[in-house]
């Protein structure tokens, strides 16, 4: 099968990508697309996150297995695209250079067949222009609730109050 996505830079400015790539690519082929539809050099890392309908981030499916101890990681290389899409879980998180956190946001928006003698991956259209620097983001707790134990009235100058050992070491 065929799937048709539409990649979208999370900025102010409308600036997108829509991609065809056949659903049995890995997800390393299609960061290669995407970094090179964006005209990114492809020297730094990145990952995908399986997202909700919200754009809430979830797993991540990473380059390359950066984890400590015995803990595994999904890789793009292992993971098919049809292993993490379909028509009920349409969309992903893609964060290109974590320096720079350009991040995108990947919705599926079409399976189809693909057509005789076309080659895939393809660029479908393009919209718009990368900026010179990826967009700030502001991250914002939601709530007051998840800065439970965090004391407004302290003074990070006053070292006397604090509950530790000078001579620990």
């Amino acid at each position: 099968m065929l799937y048709r996505f539409r990649v979208i830079l999370d900025a102010e400015e409308d600036v997108f990508r829509d991609i065809e790539i056949m659903s049995d690519n890995t997800l390393e082929d299609f960061h290669n697309t995407i970094f090179q539809s964006f005209g990114f050099d492809g020297n730094e890392m990145a990952s995908f996150y399986i997202s909700d309908d919200e754009w809430n981030q979830g797993e991540e499916i990473s380059q390359f297995d950066m984890a400590e101890g015995g803990s595994s990681i999904r890789l793009m290389d292992e993971t098919t695209l049809d292993d993490v899409v379909s028509e009920s879980q349409t969309k992903l998180l893609y964060v290109y250079d974590f320096l720079s956190m350009w991040t995108f946001m990947v919705e599926l928006a079409e399976i189809a067949e693909p057509e005789p003698g076309m080659d895939y991956p393809n660029l479908m259209f393009v919209h718009g222009q990368l900026p010179t620097s990826a967009p700030e983001k502001d991250f914002v707790a939601e709530e007051d609730e998840d800065l439970i134990g965090f004391d407004d009235d302290l003074d990070i100058d006053d070292f006397d109050d604090l509950s530790f050992d000078e001579n620990w070491n």
